[in-house]
């Protein structure tokens, strides 16, 4: 049975939850999202505080709630979509902060070679965009073993027996595909701050 966008208009939040899960026609969520997409807007913004990142998370909310809809029991759709929202918005600036996180550390590692471009310049933010760019295009240099685990060791935060069942290598491989990998991201950065 395909839903009329006219008849969908004039159903209650709680009947389009109920006809999507009986009918699987995502017009009901379209409905529903239709309604309160500003809400969504207005509380990602509240904690991403950019417009474009929260529309992109928007989008991303609405992409969800296709599958979400189908798992959970939601009698208050508004209330539960708020806090899905603002879940997903923590969920979002914790990884966010996580990475960030873990590239300083991984770049705090290789210093003086990235604090030294730091220091010559008048913009230091600025700088040091470029040098946290930088050290992700040296990651990407890398070879795959090394790549993967200088990835999954700094940016992941997994630990050395994580990665050991994460990729089946050994421990010994492990803490040489990071040592070896930071040596070459050194190398990297040495190369490109000196350019």
């Amino acid at each position: 049975m395909v839903l009329l966008s006219s008849h969908i208009r004039n159903l209650s939040d709680a009947e389009l939850v109920a006809k999507y899960k009986e009918t699987g026609e995502n017009i009901c969520v379209g409905e529903l999202f239709r309604r309160y997409m500003h809400l969504v807007y207005g509380v990602c913004m509240k904690y991403l505080k950019e417009e474009d990142k929260a529309k992109d998370l928007q989008s991303h909310i609405f992409e969800r709630l296709l599958s979400d809809l189908l798992k959970h029991e939601v009698a208050n759709f508004k209330g539960w979509l708020f806090s899905v929202t603002k879940n997903h918005c923590l969920m979002y600036l914790r990884s966010n902060q996580s990475l960030q996180k873990n590239l300083k550390t991984l770049k705090k590692d290789m210093q003086p070679d990235v604090e030294s471009a730091f220091d010559l310049h008048h913009n230091p933010v600025l700088e040091k965009e470029k040098q946290l760019n930088k050290l992700e295009t040296g990651i990407a240099q890398l070879n795959d073993d090394q790549r993967k685990c200088v990835d999954l060791f700094y940016i992941k935060e997994k630990s050395y027996r994580e990665i050991v069942e994460l990729t089946g290598y050994s421990l010994n491989d492990v803490k040489s595909y990071i040592q070896n990998g930071k040596r070459n991201l050194k190398l990297f950065m040495q190369q490109h701050n000196e350019r």
